[in-house]
């Protein structure tokens, strides 16, 4: 009498591995889609707070907060406060203690005096002074994400960028959702957490119309150069990386032609709405724009999320 064989053959085995192969070989890039969905969804919320934010900060003080960097006509001024900095002091104060109404928008936080004034970063007033005046955050802080663009110290790790020239690497810029692990960086805790990267912000001037040459960039409606010392870092990814060896972002205007980065981008083709066909136009000319690099990391390739639609 023969005996039954229980069990599976070595085909049957193969089989069963093959079927498992396929379905994780479809499974794996749809996770990978929906993680990737669910990060731009919450970047757009991020963006719908900061625009709420800033109506809020409009309605208090009368505009927007101011975007500039660098004047050639005051070649003598400050160059190391820039857009997204001005940004964050707007949304979440330039001490993350809520905006103070009197600002002179310094990255030192002095009064225009060059006294203690408004932030009172020379700790010569009580706390109840240095904070009965401000109006509070216009983003929550856990929304805001918040970050302090460079280290305090060189090795520190509490900032952004090792090198922040020529910008004040003790202030702060809002990061995007989409985080950058090979930068992490150390909160006050103690706690290393993987940061975005900054938000870019430009603020409309109304009373100039277009934004083709031969205008010069603070005669058109959004200046290119408000956020380029912040852009000239290169990639957040990069940031413990010679100069040398950083990727540049496209967004730049000097971006070379590099086989690992796209190439470079016109920054007033990226911000022109197609619609309009009489003339060079920008979206969003009555107000300001807002930029998020995108899971990339990179400032003016396909997968950026803005404010206004990209084509």
């Amino acid at each position: 009498m023969k005996t039954k064989r229980s069990g599976l053959t070595v085909i049957e085995i193969l089989v069963v591995v093959g079927i498992i192969a396929i379905l994780v070989g479809i499974l794996v890039p749809a996770m990978s889609m929906v993680r990737r969905t669910a990060k731009e969804v919450k970047q757009k919320a991020q963006f719908t707070a900061i625009e709420l934010g800033l109506a809020a900060f409009r309605n208090d003080t009368g505009d927007y907060p101011p975007s500039d960097w660098w004047n050639p006509a005051v070649p003598a001024a400050p160059q190391d406060y820039c857009g997204a900095q001005k940004l964050a002091e707007a949304m979440v104060g330039w001490d993350l203690l809520g905006f103070h109404p009197d600002s002179a928008w310094r990255a030192d936080g002095l009064d225009s005096a060059g006294g203690p004034g408004t932030y009172d970063p020379l700790k010569v007033n009580s706390p109840f002074i240095v904070t009965e005046k401000r109006k509070g955050r216009y983003v929550e802080l856990e929304v805001a994400n918040a970050f302090r663009l460079g280290e305090t110290l060189p090795g520190a790790r509490d900032g952004l960028f090792v090198d922040t020239t020529p910008l004040a690497r003790k202030t702060y810029v809002l990061c995007d959702g989409f985080e950058v692990p090979e930068r992490k960086v150390r909160l006050a805790s103690g706690k290393m957490v993987a940061p975005g990267t900054p938000i870019l912000y430009y603020r409309a001037n109304p009373a100039n119309k277009t934004i083709s040459p031969p205008a010069l960039p603070e005669n058109r409606t959004y200046n290119l150069r408000d956020n380029l010392p912040l852009i000239g870092l290169g990639r957040l990814a990069d940031a413990v990386q010679p100069a040398a060896s950083r990727r540049i972002h496209p967004l730049h205007p000097l971006a070379p032609v590099d086989p690992l980065v796209p190439s470079p981008v016109d920054f007033y083709e990226y911000i022109r709405d197609p619609k309009v066909e009489a003339q060079p136009w920008p979206y969003k000319p009555d107000s300001y724009i807002l930029i998020s690099a995108g899971p990339d990391g990179l400032y003016g390739t396909s997968d950026d999320l803005c404010n206004f639609p990209r084509r």
